[in-house]
């Protein structure tokens, strides 16, 4: 199992002066569905950080986004060791493949793939 990337996800209620603080250290925004943004460095473009309020078809807000190669092996190999699933493998309507599990921590994890 390949990741692409892992990407912290901010919880803001102030998602505008946060876009424009994390600007001043050099992250440009790439993408904005409303509920969340995501901002990269124009030179790293893997170096990201996203932007959220409350998710916008999930009961909970993730902590963590990791994008991987096959989520869908990722799915099943987190089932069989018995993870908590809090938000089941979904479609979104943006183009990726999601589910959340829960860290031994406590923490949620989107785990996504970018659908072909």
């Amino acid at each position: 199992m390949s990741v692409r990337r892992a990407v912290p996800n901010l919880r803001t209620e102030s998602p505008e002066e946060n876009r424009d603080f994390y600007g001043l250290l050099g992250f440009e925004q790439v993408m904005d569905h409303g509920w969340i943004a995501t901002l990269a460095s124009p030179a790293v473009p893997a170096a990201q950080i996203s932007l959220m309020g409350a998710d916008a078809t999930a009961p909970v807000s993730p902590d963590l986004s990791v994008e991987v190669e096959d989520v869908d092996a990722v799915y099943a190999a987190v089932r069989a060791a018995g993870a908590e699933i809090v938000h089941p493998l979904t479609d979104e309507e943006w183009g990726v493949r999601r589910f959340f599990v829960r860290d031994p921590d406590g923490r949620v994890v989107n785990v996504l793939g970018h659908r072909a």
